[in-house]
């Protein structure tokens, strides 16, 4: 992992990633944070494995996958997830390296200023293309802001 050498295109979309999954709080979350475990117990097919953190990791393959990218035991305790630090490193190791879906940033942005199109494929590195496009127009506002920034 190398978060300090990220495009300004890659931290953008990172962003926008964070804030729609984390329902524009900023802060690492349990799937159906405003339900209960009881409710995640009963509708979650993947349960204990649920999502949690700023990129919502599931299945428990994948917590043990990022447990042993990050150096954490996430399947003893899979609320480590949603540490800040740990959420951090989940999230730049699977948009690095591709481990949530095979794709990873470096498939669709190899600049320091991405497009909308660009922004929209970014959306199969978490989650097909579910809510690409407003997850690509929070991206273009994000990466606007760096750039005003000096980022």
């Amino acid at each position: 992992m190398n978060e300090e050498k990220w495009f300004r295109s890659w931290q953008a979309y990172a962003l926008a990633t964070v804030f729609h999954e984390t329902g524009q709080l900023f802060s690492p979350v349990k799937e159906g944070f405003s339900k209960s475990d009881a409710w995640r117990k009963q509708n979650l097919r993947y349960y204990p494995w649920y999502g949690r953190g700023f990129v919502q990791l599931t299945w428990q393959a994948n917590y043990e996958k990022a447990g042993k990218a990050i150096g954490v035991d996430l399947l003893s305790n899979p609320d480590a997830a949603l540490s800040v630090d740990n959420s951090v490193k989940i999230l730049i190791w699977g948009m690095e390296t591709g481990a949530f879906t095979g794709r990873a940033l470096h498939h669709y942005l190899k600049a320091n200023d991405g497009v909308i199109g660009h922004f929209i494929m970014c959306r199969y590195i978490i989650n097909g293309s579910d809510k690409a496009r407003q997850i690509a127009e929070y991206a273009v506002k994000f990466q606007d802001a760096l750039k005003k920034a000096g980022a």
